[in-house]
């Protein structure tokens, strides 16, 4: 679990909104890009990220969209 505190600071790399811990992942708020939780530490990388379903590259999603 990742601390609160870590949390608030912590945003999407493409759309610099908030991200929610769920299931091992965090998760950004207006996309539903997944980045993995290894080991207690997230990792917030774009080659690691998990694309939300239906997607099939990053380009596609909403934060990408926004910029």
């Amino acid at each position: 679990m990742i601390e609160q505190a870590l949390l608030e600071i912590l945003r999407c790399p493409i759309g610099k909104v908030k991200l929610k811990e769920e299931n091992n992942f965090l998760v950004c708020t207006r996309c539903g890009l997944k980045f993995p939780i290894k080991d207690g530490i997230p990792v917030i990388l774009l080659d690691e990220a998990v694309l939300p379903e239906g997607v099939k590259h990053i380009s596609e999603i909403k934060c990408a969209k926004k910029q």
